[in-house]
């Protein structure tokens, strides 16, 4: 418990880097997997084939494989930029197409009448799809959200094995190398992400409930 009282910026810094990767990650993943989904729906046959292919190569992948080739094979080929960034981009780049599945999902919920309705008015696939379709998926798809924005929280903890010694997992480990106490140390990374869990899973109950009501 000592190690934990004397320690405690060590984690509190680890925490927020993990955050930090987190969310920059699930931020990248939303907004590349959303234009997935628009490609996935798409009347464009090429964009459709190429979303498609995307999502099921990356989904084939493990995603520390994919971390390893970025953060090691990226320097291979001259691009250099910083390694906590480099991770996030990776992951961000693997989530997408878990986004982008979860995001389709709640697309087929929207009513077809909406859609032929948005069409009625005149209003293309673009504008349907930004105006009409993904402002009422997005709401049917909060919980499945926070449950993929809690796996990328869990996943970030890949990150100190390519080197991002800086986030949460990473200082457990230095400090379990220095003091060789790992129950204690990985004990409370543990205790830290399962409070950032509890905490995604009550604030997605909370917007659902809102929506809900909103509906």
């Amino acid at each position: 418990m000592g190690l934990i009282v004397h320690h405690l910026g060590v984690f509190g810094g680890g925490l927020r880097v993990s955050a930090e990767i987190s969310a920059s990650t699930f931020a990248l993943a939303a907004v590349l997997g959303a234009v997935l989904t628009v490609c996935r729906l798409s009347p464009v046959p090429l964009l459709r084939i190429v979303s498609r292919l995307y999502v099921a190569v990356l989904r084939s992948v493990p995603l520390l494989v994919l971390l390893t080739l970025f953060v090691f094979g990226l320097p291979e080929v001259g691009i250099v930029y910083p390694l906590q960034w480099t991770a996030v981009t990776a992951m961000g780049l693997y989530w997408a197409a878990f986004f982008c599945e979860v995001l389709r999902a709640g697309v087929r919920a929207v009513p077809r009448g909406q859609v032929e309705a948005a069409r009625a008015l005149g209003l293309g696939f673009g504008q349907t799809m930004r105006l009409v379709v993904l402002p009422q998926a997005a709401r049917s798809v909060i919980q499945p959200a926070a449950s993929l924005l809690i796996a990328v929280t869990l996943s970030s903890s890949l990150a100190a094995a390519v080197g991002v010694t800086q986030e949460l997992t990473g200082q457990a480990d230095l400090l379990n190398q220095k003091y060789a106490q790992p129950m204690v140390s990985f004990g409370a990374a543990a205790v830290l992400y399962v409070a950032i869990t509890l905490c995604v899973g009550r604030l997605a109950g909370y917007l659902d409930r809102r929506l809900e009501v909103a509906r």
